[in-house]
C-alpha cells in the first residue's frame, strides 16, 4: 500500500461529468439491467447495471437465442469483432435451447481465468452498459450510466470493468469491501496498460494479483479509453477518510450505505450481536457523521433508507449530492426481476406482508445478505433445504492457499464434505446459501438441471419499505421507473436538478 500522503493532493476530474441526485441501485444479478439504466439515465439521473455474474448473463441470453436480438446488436459494436463472434459462435443458439435442457456451464473465474472467460466477462459488460447508454446523446445527453462491482467478487473485477470502460462507461461503483486498489486499475486501464488489483487468499504467505492487459485481449482494435468516475461504497466516515487521505486510492466520490440497504451490507462494527429475530444488531457506531463526510470535500450520496422525498431532501440537507435508492426500481416495471418474482413481490407489499430479513448466514461471504421472505423460495429454510447443494456458478468462491503452495477455491455454500476437504470449517457452512444460482433464477435464467431439478429464487431488497409502500399506494398495480423519481425528487428545488463535477 501507498504510504499516506502528509497533504491533500489535488487529482484531476472530468468536469463535464453529470452528479446526478438520484443513483438507480445497481442490484446484481441483472435486476439492474440495462433497460432500467437507461430508462434513469434518459431522465438525466444515474443509470447503473450490475457488473455481477454479466459473463453468465450474456452467455445464458445468447442459449436462450437473445429475444430482441439485443446483445447482438451490442457486439457489433464491439471494437474486436472478431472477439465477439468467438462468443456467439461459443453461445448463440438460434431460436434459443429446447426447454428443460441445462445451459452449457461457462469458464469459472480464477486468480489467472482462462482467456475465453475474460473475453467473455468483457463482451459481456460492455454489452450491458452500452446498452444502456445506446441512444442517450439524443435524448438530451444529461445522464450518466454506471456499473455497480462487488469487491467480494475480485476475480470478475478487472475485466468486468475494462467492458464497461470500453463501452464509455461514466462511474464506477464498488461496495461490499474496501475498494481502495480500484483507481489504481482504472489510471492503468485508462493508459492502455496491464490493470491488477490484489487477490484476498486465505492462508496465503506470497502476495496474488488478479490482472486483465487490454492490449493482449484486444490488439490493434484496442481504443482509447476516458476513465470514469470511482464512488466508493462505504458504511463509516472513517473509512472515507482514510481512502481520501491517500491520493493513490482516492475515490472521485462516496456513496454512504446504511445498514437497511439491499443486498450485502457491512457487519456491524465489533462483535456480532443478534436480536431476537436473529438479526445483526446495529448501533451508533455504524452510522456515518455526515458533517464529517462534508468536511472530506468530496462529492457524496445517501443510501439505506432513503426512499421518499422527505429523506432525499433530508440526504441534501446534510451536504450530500444526493441518493442511492434500489429497491423502488428493483420493484419498477423496468426491473430486470422475472415476472413471476416481481408479481409475487408487489402482491405482499400491497396487501402489507411484504418482509426483508436481514440474515447473517445466508451469504458465503460472510457479510450479512438482505432477503425477502416469499413462499416457495429459497427464503423458506425447508425450501432451501430441499435443494441439492451444490456449487457451480462460483462467484463467491474464496481462493486459499493449499499445503503445497497451489491455489484452490472453496465456497461455504457447496456441498460440506468438499469444503472440509479443502480445508474449510465446518461452521462457516452452517445456514449458508447459493446466492448465485438463486439470484440467475431471479432473473429467469435459473438453471435447469438434467434430474428436473430447477433453481429457486432469492430475492433481496432494502429492508426500507416506506417509499415502496407509498407508491402502491398511488400506482396498485405498479409503476415505472419514471414514476420512481418523480416521486423521489418531489421535495428537490428545480434548481438543484442535475449538477456537475467542476
Amino acid at each position: 500500500m501507498a504510504a499516506l500522503a502528509t497533504e491533500p493532493i489535488d487529482l484531476p476530474t472530468t468536469t463535464d461529468r453529470p452528479r446526478p441526485t438520484i443513483i438507480q441501485g445497481g442490484m446484481g444479478v441483472a435486476v439492474s439491467g440495462w433497460r432500467l439504466a437507461r430508462e434513469v439515465a434518459r431522465a438525466g439521473h444515474l443509470g447503473v447495471v450490475s457488473g455481477t455474474a454479466m459473463d453468465a448473463v450474456i452467455s445464458r441470453v445468447l442459449q436462450d437465442g437473445d429475444p430482441g436480438g439485443h446483445y447482438r446488436r451490442a457486439l457489433k459494436a464491439f471494437p474486436s469483432q472478431a472477439m465477439a463472434e468467438r462468443v456467439l459462435d461459443k453461445h448463440f443458439i438460434e431460436g434459443g435451447r429446447d426447454p428443460g435442457t441445462p445451459y452449457k456451464p461457462i469458464p469459472k473465474l480464477t486468480l489467472e481465468t482462462a482467456r475465453a472467460g475474460q473475453e467473455l466477462g468483457v463482451v459481456g459488460n460492455f454489452a450491458e452498459v452500452w446498452l444502456a447508454k445506446e441512444g442517450l446523446a439524443e435524448h438530451g445527453g444529461e445522464g450518466a450510466v454506471g456499473i455497480n462491482c462487488l469487491e467480494k467478487i475480485q476475480m470478475a473485477n478487472p475485466t468486468a470493468i475494462l467492458g464497461a470502460m470500453l463501452a464509455g462507461v461514466d462511474y464506477v461503483l464498488m461496495g461490499a469491501g474496501i475498494p481502495r486498489e480500484i483507481p489504481a486499475l482504472l489510471r492503468s486501464l485508462t493508459a492502455g496498460e496491464p490493470g491488477s488489483i490484489s487477490a484476498d487468499v486465505a492462508g496465503g504467505s506470497l502476495r496474488r494479483r488478479i490482472t486483465v492487459d487490454p492490449a493482449d485481449l484486444l490488439g490493434d482494435d484496442l481504443p482509447a479509453l476516458v476513465k470514469p468516475d470511482f464512488l466508493a461504497i462505504i458504511s463509516v466516515d472513517q473509512l472515507a477518510n482514510y481512502l481520501h487521505r491517500d491520493p493513490e486510492i482516492r475515490p472521485d466520490g462516496f456513496v454512504v450505505e446504511r445498514p437497511p440497504a439491499g443486498g450485502h451490507s457491512a457487519p456491524p462494527r465489533g462483535k456480532m450481536q443478534l436480536d431476537d429475530a436473529g438479526e445483526p444488531i446495529y448501533g451508533d457506531r455504524d452510522e456515518a457523521n455526515l458533517a464529517k463526510m462534508a468536511e472530506i470535500g468530496l462529492p457524496f450520496w445517501m443510501a439505506g433508507a432513503y426512499s421518499t422525498p422527505d429523506k432525499v431532501a433530508e440526504a441534501l440537507a446534510a451536504g450530500a449530492v444526493g441518493v442511492q435508492v434500489g429497491t423502488l426500481f428493483a420493484l419498477s416495471h423496468e426491473s430486470g426481476l422475472a415476472d413471476g418474482p416481481r408479481a409475487q413481490l408487489v402482491s405482499q407489499l400491497r396487501s402489507g406482508e411484504l418482509s426483508v430479513r436481514n440474515d447473517p448466514r445466508a451469504s458465503p461471504t460472510g457479510f450479512p445478505f438482505k432477503v425477502a421472505t416469499l413462499e416457495g423460495t429459497a427464503s423458506q429454510v425447508e425450501v432451501y433445504e430441499a435443494r441439492p447443494r451444490l456449487c457451480d456458478l462460483s462467484y463467491l468462491r474464496q481462493p486459499y492457499e493449499r499445503e503445497d503452495g497451489e491455489i484452490g477455491y472453496r465456497c461455504a455454500s457447496e456441498p460440506v464434505h468438499m469444503y472440509l476437504k479443502k480445508g474449510g470449517d465446518e461452521a462457516d457452512t452452517v445456514g449458508r446459501k447459493c446466492l448465485c444460482n438463486g439470484l440467475m433464477a431471479n432473473i429467469g435464467l435459473g438453471q435447469e438441471r438434467k434430474d428436473g431439478y430447477a433453481e429457486d429464487t432469492l430475492v433481496t431488497l432494502g429492508q426500507d419499505l416506506a417509499g415502496a409502500t407509498e407508491l402502491i399506494g398511488r400506482h396498485p398495480e405498479g409503476w415505472s421507473a419514471l414514476e420512481a423519481l418523480g416521486y423521489l425528487t418531489e421535495a428537490v428545488p428545480a434548481q438543484v436538478g442535475l449538477r456537475h463535477t467542476a
